[in-house]
């Protein structure tokens, strides 16, 4: 067949765009391969940050160009904290402690004078943390405790679920003012019987069955105890008898209880008889001149002493302050000490 010229030159034009292609013309896509990110100098308004490829495998690792994977940092994860935050209207913040807790703390034990009572558990609440207690003088004490206070049986320190209806107890009783109660310290559970302290001041005197009746300075109630012929009668450093303990007197009994309201007393110190005259010597720790009272703490028991006073009949009033030593001679009347005369000693610091 015969060809025309144009049919060949058309002819050689296409073999030759099929061996050469053009250089701009994208290279064919492998199998399997990604989407390069175009690149070039055309803007298309959009950054896009290119991934990192996969790793090539077999064949396909020959002869292509592998670019570098971006590099990448890890961050270490943070440890868990908690902060505790103050939530009151004048906080700060962050809530800073000292390792104690003034909540849960105890408080301290109350200060004075401690004194032994014995009895039989008539009622007890362990949740309230208080017993009642039949005192073998005489009387029913509610008596409070808590973790401060220190329970015995047979020697052996328990916990309050030893504390039972119907028990003997022993217990060093102290007057707790912040709570207006009276406190156990200790209380020995079970224990035999023990001799027992009591002060306070004579209400009546039985004579002729050799009975008196004591209101105690912590408990409502009043006392009751007998004397017999063992019984030691003293006002101050001499003897006496029965006939020298008078009501009004203040008295210290120390006694042996042996069924309610019958307490025999074995010891009676009369520390002070209507009508007598004491000297007190020490300083003054309370003062109101208007009411004529003032308190003085002796050098001689370290105990506080309320002395009443006229101040018309005190030539030294107007010296009289808190901290001033003094030396007062006064008068027990009964219901109270009355000074005669009071006298400087040493100004207050």
């Amino acid at each position: 067949m015969k060809r025309s010229p144009l049919s060949i030159i058309l002819a050689a034009f296409l073999l030759t765009a099929v061996v050469y292609p053009q250089s701009n013309s994208p290279a064919p896509k492998q199998a399997g391969a990604p989407d390069a990110p175009t690149t070039g100098t055309q803007n298309t308004g959009v950054q896009s940050t290119p991934l990192a490829k996969p790793a090539p495998s077999g064949s396909e690792a020959t002869g292509s160009a592998q670019s570098p994977a971006p590099a990448t940092t890890t961050e270490e994860p943070q440890q868990p904290k908690t902060v505790i935050l103050d939530s009151s209207a004048t906080s700060g913040g962050v809530l800073v402690t000292d390792g104690t807790d003034p909540i849960l703390d105890p408080p301290p034990l109350p200060d004075g004078k401690t004194t032994l009572v014995g009895g039989v558990v008539s009622n007890v609440d362990h949740i309230r943390n208080h017993m009642t207690i039949a005192v073998f003088g005489g009387g029913r004490w509610k008596v409070g405790f808590d973790e401060r206070t220190h329970i015995f049986r047979n020697g052996a320190e328990t916990t309050q679920l030893a504390i039972k209806k119907g028990e003997r107890v022993y217990v060093d009783t102290m007057l707790d003012k912040s709570r207006h109660q009276v406190f156990a310290r200790n209380i020995r559970v079970g224990a035999a019987a023990l001799p027992a302290d009591a002060d306070g001041q004579v209400v009546d005197v039985d004579p002729e069955h050799q009975t008196l009746v004591l209101r105690d300075q912590i408990g409502a109630s009043p006392v009751h105890f007998s004397v017999n012929g063992d019984t030691k009668i003293t006002h101050g450093t001499s003897a006496a008898s029965f006939n020298d303990v008078r009501p009004g007197s203040l008295v210290h009994v120390k006694f042996s209880p042996e069924r309610p309201n019958r307490g025999l007393a074995r010891e009676i110190a009369i520390v002070a008889a209507p009508g007598s005259a004491f000297t007190f010597v020490g300083k003054i720790t309370y003062l109101d001149v208007h009411r004529g009272l003032l308190a003085l703490q002796s050098v001689l028991d370290d105990k506080n002493y309320e002395v009443h006073f006229n101040p018309a009949h005190i030539d030294v009033k107007d010296s009289l302050a808190v901290g001033t030593e003094v030396r007062i001679v006064a008068t027990f009347d009964g219901p109270k000490y009355t000074a005669q005369t009071i006298v400087l000693t040493k100004p207050a610091e």
